[in-house]
């Protein structure tokens, strides 16, 4: 059912005063924003570091071992925002100071190490190929649950640093220092920031201790705003809600993409993909780069995506970039067989995860770096909590599990009830609200999907199941224009402060297939404006009238740009909810 979000009066109307164009007035109202202030591009506005719990005695620590000629190795995830939070940390440490020499990294196999910082991964961290062992590690997007790891490191004489943005357990790892903005006791406000995010912030702090101890220090001077195009990725990437926090920091990302000054690796992915980086969005970076950064840690090595955003010659870069496009074709292929078997076991599902509140799936030979792709896909269909499960390459008898969620189902305290009800039955889980990891033995799938089933039952408000679009209503005929396109590119939208998505009804003029899966239209609206438009992967026909859910796009060729509605949803005119 296509559905309009409400618009609150005051809000809207305060930023209308506060001269702010009408739709977009409308827009930002109904994702909460009362105040034009949040739209200032200022960075100064960025929630200040020192409410960041952990953040000072981190910083200070890094201050003397950087000193000390400290050897310094970063552990990093094996997902696009561990990859950019690596290349932050990286870039960021050498800029303030850090012996090139004496800073790299470290990534994990996510098929045989597992995942955050692992004993097997402190047995790595101490022989490392170019550090030897490290004096400290520094965990980035991970390391709040890694207890065993922690106590191994500091048993085998490293220090550590954890940085992440996970929820912890209720106890925390025996860490030198611990900076989480989700860790009990810490109030920094902004609860969303992406591992790179607090990467970032670290390295804001650490200068400003350096800036402390020495104010003519040329690392008191490091222009850290230069690493924005790598936080800005990283945070769209890994779909944290985009907070007014994050907001900011991905839109001074943006600005440096369009401008030319991000990364090499940043714009080498760009062009590899087909996009301008002079128009980049919020939807270049988590729909082109982030999936072909995220391919190496699926498929292959993440350390490739490192490398590539590590890259200041263009040649490597666009090298590097190569490689990783492929990779994702090859990541896609996969997806897609997986897919389609996953929707053809929907109707037959043995069991609780059949139906009902959730969805459970494995099958044997899926790959285990692919199934949260194949869990966000069934979510999208179903409407349901999915979990897709394979069997790790380490052990057999183990599955991996990755989960996708809907508003309203905090998919990691649904899993934190189920190890309560049946400890032992996960041996390990985290996540977010919307995407969790698991880990359960093979033989005990049937238990884990009826759980999870009576679990989800109990925790959730049933009115989440029910499926509906929900819309920013009608444009005016005249108000469908490329300054308003231009004027939407501009802003930041995302998990949590969703893209602009309009309905109304219109008359079909024309239609017809293109490319043998592609419904191209013609569509009238109240006036006899026309509009070009396209429903991509739909080849059913539409019917007319209809009431149609569009989002708008520019439509370049030949030098000449017109706007193009791309349609997401119809339904007959007349029968939605208004």
């Amino acid at each position: 059912m296509i559905t309009i979000r409400d618009v609150p009066r005051q809000a809207f109307e305060r930023l209308l005063a506060a001269g702010v164009a009408p739709v977009l007035a409308r827009l930002l109202a109904a994702r909460g924003v009362d105040d034009a202030g949040e739209l200032s591009r200022d960075l100064a506005r960025l929630a200040p570091p020192g409410t960041m719990k952990g953040l000072g005695p981190a910083a200070a620590m890094l201050a003397d071992a950087i000193a000390r000629g400290e050897r310094l190795c970063i552990v990093a995830d094996y997902d696009c925002d561990g990859a950019t939070a690596c290349a932050v940390a990286m870039r960021g440490l050498r800029a303030l100071g850090a012996d090139p020499s004496r800073v790299d990294y470290l990534v994990p196999n996510r098929f045989e190490h597992g995942y955050g910082l692992t004993e097997p991964v402190v047995a790595l961290a101490a022989q490392h190929p170019r550090l030897g062992r490290p004096d400290w590690l520094i965990t980035v997007d991970s390391g709040i649950a890694s207890l065993e790891g922690v106590a191994a490191a500091r048993a085998a004489g490293m220090r550590v640093i954890v940085t992440d943005h996970h929820l912890p357990a209720q106890t925390l790892p025996p860490a030198d220092a611990i900076v989480d903005p989700n860790q009990p006791g810490c109030a920094f406000p902004s609860k969303h920031l992406a591992g790179v995010g607090v990467m970032f912030y670290l390295l804001l702090a650490l200068r400003a201790e350096l800036r402390r101890r020495d104010p003519d220090c040329d690392a008191a001077r490091a222009p850290l705003q230069r690493l924005l195009d790598l936080v800005a990725l990283g945070t769209v990437a890994d779909l944290v809600r985009l907070d007014a926090n994050n907001r900011l920091l991905v839109a001074a990302g943006l600005q440096r993409i369009r401008t030319g000054a991000a990364c090499a690796g940043v714009r080498a992915l760009l062009r590899v993909a087909g996009r301008d980086e002079r128009r980049a969005g919020s939807t270049d970076l988590g729909f082109a780069v982030g999936p072909r950064i995220n391919a190496a840690g699926r498929l292959a090595d993440i350390s490739l995506g490192i490398e590539c955003l590590l890259a200041d010659s263009e040649t490597r870069a666009a090298e590097l970039a190569s490689a990783l496009d492929a990779i994702n074709r090859e990541r896609r292929s996969i997806e897609n067989t997986m897919h389609d078997e996953a929707l053809a076991a929907l109707d037959d599902l043995p069991g609780p995860g059949s139906g009902g509140k959730s969805v459970v799936l494995y099958r044997a030979g899926w790959h285990e770096g692919v199934i949260g792709l194949v869990a966000s896909r069934v979510k999208e269909r179903m409407n349901r909590p999915a979990v897709a499960l394979a069997a790790s390459a380490a052990d057999p008898a183990l599955l991996r599990g990755s989960g996708r969620s809907i508003p309203g189902v905090h998919l990691r305290d649904v899993l934190d009830l189920v190890d309560k009800r049946a400890p032992g039955l996960l041996l390990r889980f985290g996540g977010h609200a919307m995407a969790a990891g698991l880990t359960l033995r093979a033989t005990r799938l049937d238990e884990f999907a009826a759980l999870l089933e009576r679990v989800v039952d109990e925790f959730a408000d049933p009115a989440c199941f029910t499926s509906s679009l929900i819309t920013d209503g009608a444009l005016a005929p005249g108000e469908i224009d490329l300054p308003l396109v231009d004027a939407l590119e501009r802003e930041v939208w995302g998990q949590g402060f969703a893209p602009p998505l309009f309905c109304d009804e219109f008359v079909v003029a024309r239609q017809s297939i293109v490319a043998g899966r592609h419904l191209k239209t013609q569509l009238g609206a109240a006036g006899g404006q026309r509009f070009d438009a396209i429903a991509f992967g739909r080849t059913e026909t539409l019917p007319s009238p209809a009431r149609i859910a569009y989002r708008l796009m520019r439509d370049e060729y030949r030098g000449l740009a017109n706007v193009r509605l791309v349609i997401e949803a119809v339904e007959p005119a007349g029968d939605a909810a208004r």
